[in-house]
């Protein structure tokens, strides 16, 4: 190595050192209050969860009014997600051991058969539920819900109070509460692995992991790429097109403004007048459609709904076709939206959308009307 190269060398090392040294002094502490708002979990052995209670009968009028859309009157519903409640007994609550899984005669298995936890069931609708407006539950109706799955798992009776006092006891009556096991990998660093396989550490043989669906079910449910939620970065494909032969690595989000056009060439100011007309006519529509088709997807409506085709409701291609010409259709669609119902496009309820305002309701029912385009 020559001397220019070394100094070269070392005057680099300084500059990176001294980069290093004023990155760390970037940013703060988070405060306390920043910290709890995103430590919202609840173990097992119910740390975090917070003081509250609720009843069956207030857990079933919330259930009726924001949960039996997705998961039927009793939970038992598998039209739009798999059910909640079913192949549980009496006598699994006695054992904590589901018989059903291991004589696999229940033709569905249900979140009941499976959960070991009250406070997984407990975590999960705390911060996913209901799925038009997740965390916008209280946390007593939290404890109303839940009060009312576990008594449609006859877990507990019909009066029965839920509280952060008395959910240690209800877990000693879930229906499967022993049969999670902690013999493996994933509970312990020192567990028994699920898979046998020898670490390669070099001349190792080029590998490609992706994930795939059986061509089957492919499209089983519609297009997944348009039922991801819209809460931050999530992966999905075009389940209505073939299978890629490559890794997945696009990562879909919401879309993006396109990007500005060069400006064109000068031109005479009457020319300009008469060109630039029709584009400020489109620039003033484009906000609106891009603003239904946000509100669309931060609304979950994407998740039953597909831009052309049916997923689990109509396509709003096809809800455009069904409507038009028709002058009422507008305002009655916005209502639907608001209130919600079932009985036009099939026996699946739509769950009512009555936290928008009126302004983005007529902009969903408008822009839904035009084609969704």
């Amino acid at each position: 190595m020559s001397r220019f190269t070394k100094l070269l060398f070392a005057l680099a090392f300084v500059a990176g050192a001294a980069q290093a040294q004023t990155l760390a002094n970037v940013g703060r502490p988070a405060t306390a209050k920043e910290i709890a708002a995103w430590d919202i979990d609840v173990r097992p052995d119910f740390k975090g969860l917070p003081k509250g209670s609720g009843t069956v009968n207030a857990g079933m009028v919330i259930w009726e009014g924001k949960c039996a859309s997705c998961h039927g009157t009793f939970g038992e519903s598998n039209e739009v997600f798999t059910p909640i409640i079913g192949g549980t007994t009496a006598e699994d609550v006695k054992t904590g051991r589901v018989a059903a899984l291991a004589t696999n005669r229940q033709p569905q298995r249900t979140t009941m058969m499976k959960v070991a936890t009250v406070s997984t069931l407990w975590d999960y609708v705390n911060r996913a539920m209901p799925w038009t407006a997740p965390k916008s539950l209280s946390t007593d109706e939290v404890y109303s819900v839940v009060a009312y799955m576990l008594n449609m798992a006859e877990v507990v009776p019909d009066d029965f109070t839920l509280s952060d006092k008395n959910i240690a006891e209800v877990q000693q009556r879930m229906p499967n509460r022993n049969g999670m096991t902690m013999v493996h990998g994933m509970w312990d660093v020192k567990g028994k692995p699920d898979v046998k396989s020898v670490a390669c550490m070099k001349n190792c043989a080029p590998t490609e992991m992706h994930s795939t669906l059986p061509e089957v079910s492919r499209n089983a449910h519609g297009n997944i790429a348009e039922q991801n939620r819209t809460f931050g970065a999530v992966r999905g494909v075009d389940t209505t097109k073939p299978a890629a032969t490559a890794a997945l690595t696009t990562r879909i989000s919401a879309p993006q403004p396109a990007a500005t056009p060069a400006p064109a060439p000068a031109a005479a100011p009457a020319a300009r007048a008469a060109a630039n007309a029709p584009a400020a006519a489109a620039g003033a529509a484009a906000p609106a459609r891009i603003n239904a088709l946000a509100l669309a997807q931060q609304n979950a409506c994407l998740g039953c709904h597909g831009l052309k085709d049916k997923v689990v409701g109509p396509g709003f291609a096809q809800v455009a076709a069904k409507y038009k010409g028709d002058a009422k259709a507008a305002a009655a669609l916005a209502a639907r939206i608001k209130s919600g119902g079932s009985g036009v496009w099939g026996p699946v309820p739509m769950p009512p959308q009555s936290q928008l305002k009126d302004a983005d309701l007529q902009a969903l029912a408008g822009w839904i009307l035009g084609g969704a385009k």
